[in-house]
């Protein structure tokens, strides 16, 4: 994050005490909402999605229906206050959902982004002698790119060598550098946590090359709890479900030291949709989360409905006082397996609970109607056990899914893509192989 005019400095400070007044408690947060949703409201009336908007206040606001991600989609233009070459930096998001949505950034959206992130982030990483390897990808998608500006917001040293870049970084490429710049933080997509690990069990590094790290931060893809404390346990290291948000929105919530996801209000206003009803977001409430970024300056947005069902709570150990936020995803996400509608995180949680697991591949018939769960085994693991662990996965899939797979099958290999994450993102299309008319034998 580079800034080179006294304005964005200015700027940055700003943003800066706004979101470490919104982590020290409420306070002013009526006072703080009020001014911030009269800016973001005027900015937005410069785009031709909200160009009929009258002036701001607390009712017009109240009244003002949702705006859907797959209206915005539809129309992504339309919600832009500034042309797309006007941005400093170019995105799309990876278009897993459908077409990628153009988003290009200003100045001002990178450094509000960074910063409101960075000072969630700082209790971990700032003045602990911490050096960050990201692992995460930077071409068209922005996750490596946010990450670069909150290690140098933060003075962290840091390295970014996503390792399917080809010509440039593959496997041996990072374990020649790690040797020598040592990391302690690891910002990380699971896929590729998976395949890194994989790589370094086969070649006998696993325990040299982990003895130093201390954080890993997953990002880019769903992040379960099986997956984290299996990978915990594989580097002696503590994992955590970094971030939540999305290319159109920037970051809405980040971890803390407790592994638990706060909403990052002095940068959002956050509400929740019941139905048709929408109420300000508060600990003790569930529905879909709708937000108004705050500083959004290339595309301003007004009660953006994500679509995912989420539950507020609070009172964490951590004692940041921000609602903690679990994402349950949506409904829609789902992919039907015999008969069973099943998002990431609830298969995931399955497969993953078992922690030979190096990742998984879904086989199944056009209709859904067959279904084998292909498994890639850690090296090293006893195959006399696997008779008895596949055993386990039917358990427990019958029990949390709904369903019995036709067959379970460990083997030594998956697809790069199951791994890559952060460029795949879409689970149907890394995780999923139809393979052919009727039950394969």
């Amino acid at each position: 994050m580079k800034i080179h005019s006294r304005s964005g400095l200015d700027f940055m400070e700003r943003i800066q005490r706004e979101v470490t007044a919104a982590r020290r408690g409420p306070g002013a947060a009526d006072a703080h909402y009020a001014a911030k949703l009269a800016e973001v409201w005027e900015r937005a009336r410069r785009t031709p999605a909200y160009a009929a908007l009258g002036p701001y206040s607390a009712a017009a606001f109240r009244d003002l229906p949702v705006t859907s991600k797959d209206t915005l989609k539809a129309r992504p233009l339309s919600y832009l206050r500034v042309p797309v070459d006007a941005g400093l930096k170019y995105y799309q998001t990876t278009g897993t959902t459908g077409v990628p949505t153009p988003t290009p950034r200003t100045a001002r959206d990178m450094i509000a982004n960074t910063v409101s992130v960075a000072e969630a982030w700082r209790p971990m990483l700032a003045d602990r002698g911490h050096r960050a390897l990201i692992l995460l990808p930077s071409d068209i998608v922005p996750v490596a790119d946010l990450m670069v500006g909150v290690c140098e917001f933060l003075e962290v040293p840091h390295v970014k060598a996503y390792p399917y870049t080809t010509g440039i970084s593959d496997w041996d490429r990072i374990v020649g550098l790690w040797e020598v710049f040592r990391p302690t933080t690891l910002f990380v997509a699971p896929g590729v946590l998976l395949e890194l690990t994989q790589v370094l069990k086969r070649r006998g590094l696993l325990p040299k090359l982990s003895a130093g790290v201390d954080l890993l931060m997953l990002l880019g893809e769903v992040s379960t709890p099986e997956l984290r404390a299996m990978t915990g346990r594989w580097w002696q290291a503590r994992a955590y479900d970094a971030s939540y948000g999305s290319t159109e929105s920037g970051t809405l919530a980040a971890c803390c030291a407790e592994d638990r996801l706060h909403l990052l209000r002095g940068a959002n206003y956050f509400e929740i949709a019941d139905g048709d009803t929408v109420r300000p977001a508060e600990a003790g409430r569930d529905g879909r989360l709708v937000v108004t970024p705050l500083n959004n300056d290339a595309r301003p947005l007004l009660r953006l409905d994500m679509g995912d069902e989420v539950s507020l709570t609070g009172d964490c150990p951590c004692g940041d006082d921000a609602p903690v936020v679990t994402v349950h995803g949506r409904d829609s996400d789902g992919t039907r397996i015999k008969g069973s509608r099943v998002r990431t995180r609830d298969l995931e949680g399955v497969v993953y609970a078992d922690s030979g697991v190096m990742g998984y591949l879904i086989e199944t018939v056009e209709d859904g109607s067959w279904a084998r769960l292909l498994l890639e085994r850690e090296p090293g693991t006893d195959r006399d056990a696997e008779a008895g662990r596949d055993a386990l996965i039917q358990q427990r899939t019958s029990r949390r899914l709904g369903f019995h797979w036709d067959e379970v099958r460990f083997v030594n290999r998956l697809p790069a893509t199951t791994k890559s994450g952060g460029s795949q993102k879409s689970w149907k299309r890394s995780n999923f192989r139809v393979v052919g008319e009727g039950a394969p034998v």
